[in-house]
């Protein structure tokens, strides 16, 4: 997204737009994302609570997973912006194929790209660029949930190596991941307890990993989630992420990035529905009349169009800022939250303008909206932006 500040007979001009490559990648990832991801494989791995493996794969091959990685990794080279652009066309043509795919290679490389060492960089990051690997972050917790200030999941050094004890709940791709970074508390003595925690890289089958897939979930049923049971688990001191006691820190750079993501999921799902809802409201007749014409239908699809793009508009603003070196919290849980609330909202209208089809999961709006509520709670719940927001604002007025 191009931003430029243009002083014109004395006025500041401000234009919002992709450029002619980020318009490239925008209609590139279209075609695909409409020609893979159809409506009866998205109802199918919705039936099954199934990771669409070889979809991930076919995406990543084609560089649409990887586009904030480096290409001396085997990334596109491109920044958060051009990520966003892809996030949400995939979920704007199916939402939970769309967050599967998008999230399968989640937070790993960028902890790595900003601190890790050479030898976890070459290891991890070209497989999980490619799509040959899958990632996973364990940070929440049971008794925590959204407020990872402390750990109940330690990691106690012996000899040259860490061994981890505790448990993760709600932990995007646990049961298929091959890398997993955990935060642990390394320090038990530490106050307040954030400053002693420390991120550890481990790997599917290592003694002590255990993984159970949870089932049922309201929505985005191909992304899987599961919980860790880390008993006795022995990694090398070579697996430290970073440096020791630095893992929170980490965590809240990490989640400037991811949030900006799922905001982009949150625009690809409203702007979904409401294709379908504008399409449907063209050709839909009642009392002899399409159904666009009567003013309840039009005035709910205008509303509905302001708000998808007020969400974009800042989440693009979020990216841009990520990209520029200017990441703002701020920024990001603005986006986050709005972004969530207004797929709720769409999708919501989407199913009112369909009736009783809407209902249907053959007319996939229901599941639009089963997805969009998630958006509102994984990588830190709305309230949580809140609180982010109000204290950004507490220290600047």
């Amino acid at each position: 997204m191009k931003v430029e500040r243009i002083n014109y007979t004395g006025r500041l001009k401000l234009h919002f737009k992709f450029n002619e490559e980020q318009e490239e990648i925008k209609v590139a990832a279209r075609d695909f994302f409409e020609k893979e991801f159809t409506p009866e494989l998205s109802i199918e791995l919705d039936r099954k609570e199934e990771f669409p493996l070889e979809l991930y794969k076919k995406s990543a091959k084609l560089g649409f997973t990887g586009m904030r990685l480096p290409e001396e990794y085997e990334g596109q080279g491109y920044g958060l912006v051009e990520d966003c652009i892809v996030v949400e066309e995939m979920c704007r043509v199916a939402p939970g194929l769309g967050a599967a795919v998008s999230l399968g290679n989640l937070m790993i490389p960028d902890l790595l790209l900003k601190h890790g060492t050479p030898e976890q960089k070459e290891r991890i990051i070209p497989p999980l660029a490619k799509g040959d690997a899958i990632a996973a972050a364990a940070f929440t917790e049971p008794e925590h949930g959204s407020d990872i200030t402390r750990m109940d999941t330690t990691a106690a050094k012996k000899g040259n190596e860490w061994i981890i004890n505790g448990s993760k709940e709600f932990i995007t791709n646990a049961p298929i991941a091959d890398f997993l970074v955990i935060l642990c508390q390394t320090d038990l003595n530490v106050s307040p307890p954030h400053r002693g925690q420390s991120l550890f890289l481990t790997e599917k089958g290592m003694p002590g990993l255990e993984t159970t897939k949870l089932l049922g979930k309201m929505g985005i049923k191909p992304c899987i989630t599961g919980s860790l049971a880390l008993s006795d688990l022995r990694v090398p001191e070579s697996n430290l992420a970073g440096e020791l006691n630095k893992g929170f820190y980490y965590a809240l750079e990490l989640f400037n990035g991811t949030r900006i993501t799922v905001a982009a999921q949150a625009v690809g799902m409203a702007q979904g529905a409401f294709e379908k809802a504008f399409r449907y409201a063209k050709s839909r007749k009642q009392f002899g009349a399409p159904i666009i014409k009567f003013q309840a239908i039009s005035f709910t699809l205008a509303e509905m169009a302001i708000k998808i793009e007020a969400a974009r508009l800042l989440t693009f603003k979020a990216a841009w800022l990520y990209d520029a070196g200017k990441a703002s919290p701020m920024a990001t849980a603005m986006a986050k939250a709005y972004a969530g609330r207004v797929a709720m909202e769409v999708t919501d209208s989407a199913i009112q303008i369909f009736g009783g089809y809407g209902y249907l999961a053959d007319y996939h709006l229901e599941r639009f909206h089963r997805c969009a509520k998630i958006t509102e709670i994984y990588e830190g719940t709305t309230e949580m932006q809140k609180l982010t927001i109000l204290n950004h604002l507490l220290r600047q007025m």
